[in-house]
């Protein structure tokens, strides 16, 4: 496997998700990639990542299919539908049609399940009130 240049400081370092059947989820991950404007980066026989994704067949250490929620950014509002349209035309199951939900203002979203059941987003935080980078989320 290629090595990436290093973004330290970060929260996340990598999401990685277990994929049943390799094959599907890379149909699906490339579609929904490609609606954003990215692609997969690299490939082997038991894996694929794009910047800090990676997707594998079951390790030593994993058994089944991971279950997450993972969130793309989009460029805009379009790339939102892009993103569902594809993730749809490539096998994943509606989980939340494109439009504004209430978690801020200008918070524009689409969801699927991708072919093993992970609940994948692509948000445009659009213009509002203030800006995306203001949002605190108090837990």
């Amino acid at each position: 496997m290629e090595t990436q240049q290093l973004h330290r400081g970060r929260l996340i370092d990598h999401v990685h998700l277990i994929a049943q059947d390799l094959a599907a989820s890379k149909r699906f991950y490339g579609a929904v990639l490609g609606a954003l404007g990215r692609r997969i980066e690299g490939e082997g026989e038991q894996y694929f990542w794009s910047d800090e994704l990676f997707v594998s067949t079951a390790d030593g250490h994993t058994r089944g299919a991971t279950r997450v929620h993972l969130a793309f950014q989009a460029r805009d509002r379009e790339a939102v539908e892009r993103f569902h349209a594809a993730a749809l035309a490539a096998g994943g199951t509606d989980n939340g049609a494109p439009g504004l939900r209430p978690y801020h203002p200008g918070y524009y979203a689409a969801f699927a399940l991708d072919p093993d059941g992970n609940n994948i987003e692509a948000v445009f935080h659009g213009p509002s009130q203030r800006s995306a980078a203001s949002v605190v989320v108090a837990f």
